[in-house]
């Protein structure tokens, strides 16, 4: 699709710039001219690339120019942000996945970011957080867990970094200035972001109660292990947060997940990514701890009262549609 768009813009492109030639010499050429301008400039989005055609442009070999240079650079930008595909059958590409989880985890939900950026299938399993016996055969007992081609692997930046390496292992043995800054706010997820999120999803009882509302509709459950797990995993979970607050010294839940939200957009410098042009680890891990909330009334609030709706609505787009497997 992305190389659709930027197709179209070519075509725009050559259609204005062969008009502008074939109509230079005559009087109307001005205003054919400035409605060329105006429509192609629309649509880019770009209010200086209107000006500079509308007002500026006075050359017609200029503009064709200048109006190919555009949409060639579209075109550009659109296959930069696609997501990162690892070939099947490739080295290292993994072969039977199935990730043990809940549907509302922060941490599951940044392994899943990571398999659907690097259009990894895989299959789910919804685990009772209450009874947790679909993962009784394992000796650890906290989600995700991953198995890759029969191997188990457990806590989400671990299971990350092991794929990664399998799946591209220059650039996770690389060290370089983008690196390092990667792993600071690798880091800065792990440590200090996902402290955040508790104490605002479980807020209230109302707010603990819609977060688990998943439950009523993803996993094999009997519907009295549903209403169990609801209404007990969310009463937990509203006390849990409060002690989670306390733990890390926060007085005010949305002002501390609002000031994480512009710390992140800061951290971009006006990139469209952490990455650049393409998204890294950081972005993923960040784009994958929120997924979970963005439409509950903590991710709403959050996006109606930052600056990160932008680069979110940009990670949506790069890491594309979910490669879970459906059975």
């Amino acid at each position: 699709m992305n190389r659709a768009v930027g197709i179209s813009s070519l075509r725009r492109a050559a259609i204005a710039a062969s008009v502008i030639a074939s109509t230079a010499s005559s009087p109307a050429a001005a205003h054919n001219q400035r409605a060329l301008y105006s429509g192609f400039a629309s649509s880019t989005k770009s209010n200086w690339l209107s000006k500079l055609f509308v007002d500026q442009i006075k050359s017609p070999a200029v503009a064709g120019t200048l109006l190919f240079s555009v949409a060639a650079s579209s075109l550009v930008q659109d296959a930069a942000h696609a997501k990162e595909p690892v070939r099947e059958g490739a080295k290292g590409f993994p072969k039977d996945v199935v990730l043990y989880q809940y549907e509302a985890c922060p941490f599951c939900n940044k392994v899943k970011a990571f398999l659907d950026y690097y259009s990894i299938p895989y299959k789910v399993v919804e685990v009772n957080p209450i009874s947790k016996k679909e993962i009784k055969w394992s000796e650890y007992k906290k989600v995700p867990i991953l198995t890759v081609d029969g191997e188990k692997l457990v806590n989400s930046s671990d299971i990350i970094a092991t794929l990664f390496e399998r799946i591209d292992a220059e650039k996770a043995t690389g060290s370089s200035e983008d690196d390092d800054e990667e792993k600071e706010w690798l880091g800065w997820v792990d440590n200090h972001l996902v402290h955040v999120l508790s104490p605002n999803i479980y807020r209230t009882t109302g707010e603990a109660l819609e977060s688990f509302d998943y439950i009523t509709t993803h996993g094999n459950f009997s519907f009295m292990e549903r209403v169990v797990a609801k209404y007990a995993g969310a009463s937990a979970m509203y006390f849990v947060a409060k002690k989670l607050k306390k733990r890390h010294n926060i007085t005010d839940e949305r002002k501390a997940l609002y000031d994480s939200a512009e710390t992140w957009v800061d951290a971009l410098k006006g990139r469209d990514f952490l990455g650049g042009i393409k998204p890294n680890l950081a972005d993923l891990a960040v784009f994958g701890v929120l997924r979970p909330i963005r439409h509950l009334r903590s991710g709403k609030d959050m996006v109606d009262n930052t600056r990160i709706g932008e680069w979110y609505a940009r990670m949506e787009e790069a890491v594309g549609e979910c490669c879970r497997i459906k059975e």
